[in-house]
């Protein structure tokens, strides 16, 4: 679903710090596309009013919000035939047996830390499989 420029950001940022979430939504704006941070409490909501096409979580492995998101995530995916939104994991690592429970609706995982030549591909390799909606 492309996001016009009245309608909500292309790019959903969930997280718990504030700074994470400012360095995120500047690699996005740079990427040419629209950012909103939430937080991971008020995430379900922003999910469904806004409807982003790209979803990146900052949440360590352990946070108890995760595995709701993930939930959220999988069946807001399951209602549409490209499977959006695109989801990006910011971890500690790439390595696939330390994913957090959920992750069949993650996409791409970036390590940290997170700097624009690691999160900037990852974004355009999402946008080049669901199609620009910049």
């Amino acid at each position: 679903m492309a996001c016009s420029a009245n309608k909500a950001p292309a790019v959903l940022v969930i997280g718990r710090s504030t700074i994470n979430g400012v360095v995120v939504s500047r690699i996005v704006e740079r990427a040419g596309l629209r950012a909103r941070t939430a937080l991971p409490e008020l995430a379900a909501h922003v999910l469904e009013t806004d409807l982003p096409s790209i979803v990146i979580l900052d949440l360590p492995a352990d946070d108890p919000a995760g595995s709701a998101l993930f939930e959220r995530l999988g069946a807001q995916r399951a209602t549409h035939d490209r499977a959006l939104p695109g989801v990006i994991l910011l971890s500690a690592t790439t390595d696939p047996t330390q994913v957090p429970t959920g992750a069949p609706v993650v996409d791409i995982v970036v390590a940290r830390p997170i700097t624009v030549d690691r999160l900037q591909p990852a974004i355009e390799a999402v946008r080049a499989r669901n199609g620009d909606y910049g």
